[in-house]
Parts: structure tokens; sequence; C-alpha cells
């Protein structure tokens, strides 16, 4: 029984520390590549690095708190959902619990189970409240509590990392000149793009070379949008 807890406890853990790092990425990437696509679109355009960075910090702050009011908004509507269905799970059980035995009996049919070991598994998890609203929300509505982090720290995760990622683009600037400062942006950014895209693979599944490929190819394509376009706009209005 403690084993079996133990493993339990560690597998919320993971839970939760898989659902902050899908966090820091989520901010890390946008942050990143919406500030990159800016800085090398302005950069193309003018010829002055205060400008640049201007631009680039503008857009850093204003980016982060965006993503971090956007991640609060959707983890709190997700997190009400969640809880919402929970209570409706518990009025069910308490209020018709003999239509609710019938769904953990199909449940649990369904996996292939029969006889005297179904009948034996439906009193198992009936006679115990929560067990029984646990199973509910996980095998019937696949919701599970890890997935719905406090918002107030999923909106912390996300604009803190978004600061990180939109920062990398600019720093270059602060040390270099403008087209010089474009071509290390690029490089630095689209490295730790297939850095973060590889980790990203090894927290969730797939492979770390093509998630980091990949990662690395929308960097590239955001730079480019952003460099034809600052490249439009220098010839108009330069």
């Amino acid at each position: 029984m403690r084993k079996a807890l133990k493993k339990h406890q560690v597998e919320r853990h993971q839970g939760l520390s898989r659902s902050n790092i899908r966090d820091f990425i989520l901010g890390f990437q946008d942050g990143l590549v919406n500030t990159l696509g800016l800085v090398l679109g302005v950069a193309t355009a003018v010829k002055s690095s205060n400008i640049v960075l201007i631009s680039g910090l503008v857009t850093t702050f204003a980016e982060s708190i965006s993503m971090a009011a956007v991640a609060y908004t959707s983890t709190k509507a997700a997190h009400e959902f969640y809880y919402g269905q929970l209570e409706r799970e518990k009025k069910e059980i308490r209020e018709i619990p003999h239509m609710e035995v019938q769904e953990i009996r199909h449940i649990y049919y369904k996996k292939g189970f029969r006889g005297k070991q179904l009948a034996a598994i439906v009193k198992k998890i009936t006679s115990n409240k929560k067990l029984w609203l646990d199973t509910m929300m996980a095998e019937e509505l696949k919701l599970f509590p890890h997935d719905y982090e406090n918002p107030v720290k999923s909106a912390f995760v996300v604009g803190a990392s978004a600061i990180i990622g939109s920062l990398v683009p600019v720093l270059p600037f602060f040390l270099l000149p403008v087209k010089l400062g474009m071509v290390y942006a690029l490089i630095l950014s689209v490295m730790l793009l297939f850095i973060v895209g590889s980790v990203k693979a090894k927290v969730t599944i797939g492979d770390w070379k093509k998630s980091g490929i990949e990662m690395a190819v929308i960097g590239t394509l955001a730079a480019l949008v952003g460099y034809l376009v600052g490249s439009f706009l220098g010839v108009v209005y330069g």
C-alpha cells in the first residue's frame, strides 16, 4: 500500500513538473519567435541600434504581460471547468448512485472484465466514495487534477519564460552594430530554439532531433517574414 501511494505521489509530481515545463516552453518559444521577427524587421528598416533595442524591449514586456494574462485566463477557465465537473459527479453519485454504478460497470466491461471479476471491481470502487469519484473523473471524463494548475502559477511561469525568450534576440544589439547584431540574434535564437525543441521532445514523446529542427525552422521562418517586411518598409519609407 505504501509503495503504491509513493508511486502515485511520484507520478503526480512528474505531472506537475511536466506542466511547468510545458508552460515554460510555451512562453519561451512564443516570446523568442515573436521578438526575433520584430527586431530583424526593424533592424532591416533602420540603421540605429537604439531604435532596434527600444522596439525589442517594448515588445518583450508587452508580449510577456499579454502571454501571462492569456495563460491566467485560460488556465483559470480550465481549472473552473475541472472543478465544475467534479461537483457534478459528486452530485450524481449522491443523487442517482444506481446510474453511476452502471457507468462504472460499463467502463470496466469495455476493458474486458466479466462475471465475478467485474462484480468485484464494481463493488470495490463503489464502496469508497473518493475512489468512485476519482474513477469517474479519470475513466469517464478523462480529467486529471494535475492537468489544471494554479492560474497564478501558470501565468507567472509563462510570463517569466516569455521575458527570457524575448530578450534572447535583443541582447546582441546591446553590444553590436545593427547588421552584425542581426546575424548574432538569428544564430543565437535558432540555437536556443533547437535546444528547447529537443528538451520538449524529452519531456513529451517524440524524436529530439526532429522536434529541435522543427522549432528552429519555425523561428527561422518568423525571422524571414520579419526581414522581408522590414526590407519592404525600408524601401517604401527609407
